[in-house]
């Protein structure tokens, strides 16, 4: 017995109309911003082998994959980043272009949220990846490019931007396991307090300890820096905020600094990410709405070492806040109306195709009588009916 031959599965949805048409706006835009700092367009498969997503090298679950197996039993997953699709493409089919190599892709992820309801398990994500460039020139241009694409979408946005290398330095001095160490992680990064200090209350006090019980509040304007700095345990953590500290002021100098904001708390994927972090939120929308950041370890789990840095942009998200907010992209109405009498219909399709030549829009009635077409017309505001028989004739509303 069919059960659900009328609804789509969790987490996916239809798109009608207006969400089609203003989809469609975003990946263009984005496409002309990708596209005109020499960015080239790559699609990946929607299916990868799982090995692809190995748990180590991507900081992917594979609890959030959908799964199933090819015909020689072989475990495949739909795409549930496009990253390391793109990473492997560089590998295998790219490796020997000259560097750096600049790709942009449009496409679908897959990610299974059982405990996250509201949010899609299919997502159009739009984003670009810069290969073989590292260095403070290679961050800032990907820095930048964000901002013009999120700037040509949406007008008030807030990027925050962190290094995943602060938060290695720390976790570092503590004397905890790889497990731990993900826990914290994970509760820095959902800002639960309850759940962190439950975790550092059992080691004891240290100044690595109160530093990582202060880092999911240290978030704000450039002052943050300086407030991190005395809890630098090493080398490497001076190191981290004497960078973010270049690329702020840098960032300043553009006149882009009122679009960004310091979070030492930005700690996802620590294994994926190796340097600078970064997110973008849009008033209107809980969840980021582009994620990126330096990921120099990656390529070298598919044979081809070099550093790398890049971001994804929620097609649908920044879709549902342009409708949200009113701006969201109509088709325009049709202009004319064609019906055509019995025995006339071919010259009705040329004489439509005259007027769409003339940059009319135009659609042919389907209707057996005027009457019906004239009733149509009125239904869908369409405010000329043409009648093609032994003359044309035309009724303007």
């Amino acid at each position: 017995m069919r059960k659900y031959h009328k609804i789509t599965p969790e987490g996916t949805k239809d798109l009608l109309f207006e969400e089609c048409l203003t989809h469609r706006y975003v990946e263009r835009t984005l496409a002309d911003v990708f596209s005109s700092h020499g960015f080239h367009e790559v699609i990946t498969p929607g299916l990868e082998f799982y090995d692809v997503f190995d748990t180590e090298s991507s900081g992917i679950g594979q609890e959030v994959m959908y799964k199933m197996s090819d015909k020689r039993g072989r475990l495949v997953c739909m795409r549930p980043d496009s990253t390391m699709p793109i990473a492997r493409l560089t590998a295998t089919r790219l490796q020997n272009l000259p560097k750096p190599i600049r790709l942009y892709y449009t496409q679908h992820i897959y990610c299974n949220n059982p405990g996250l309801t509201g949010r899609n398990d299919e997502v159009m994500q739009s984003g670009i990846e810069l290969l073989g460039a590292r260095g403070r020139r290679a961050d800032l241009e990907v820095l930048a490019t964000a901002i013009e694409a999120l700037s040509r979408c949406v007008p008030n946005f807030r990027i925050e931007l962190g290094h995943a290398g602060f938060f290695k330095a720390i976790a570092a001095q503590l004397p905890i396991d790889d497990a731990v160490r993900e826990d914290i992680r994970q509760y820095i990064e959902a800002k639960n307090y309850a759940a962190l200090d439950m975790v550092l209350d059992q080691l004891g006090e240290s100044k690595s300890v109160n530093a990582m019980r202060r880092l999911p509040r240290l978030f704000g304007g450039e002052e943050i820096l300086k407030e991190a700095a005395e809890f630098c345990v090493d080398h490497a953590s001076v190191a981290t905020l004497s960078y973010l500290q270049e690329l702020y002021s840098a960032l300043t100098d553009l006149g882009i600094g009122d679009h960004i904001m310091i979070d030492l708390g930005l700690v996802q994927r620590t294994d994926y990410y190796t340097d600078i972090v970064f997110s973008a939120y849009v008033e209107g929308c809980g969840d980021a709405v582009l994620t990126g950041g330096r990921y120099d370890n990656l390529l070298a789990s598919f044979d081809a070492p070099m550093p790398a840095i890049g971001f994804a942009m929620n097609v649908d998200a920044i879709t549902d806040i342009l409708i949200n907010n009113g701006k969201g992209k109509k088709a325009p109405n049709v202009d004319v109306l064609v019906h055509c009498d019995d025995g006339y219909e071919m010259k009705a399709f040329c004489y439509a195709a005259n007027l769409v030549g003339e940059g009319m829009r135009c659609e042919n009635s389907i209707f057996a009588t005027r009457k019906e077409s004239l009733d149509y017309a009125k239904e869908m505001g369409i405010p000329r009916v043409d009648f093609v028989g032994e003359k044309i004739e035309t009724l303007t509303r």
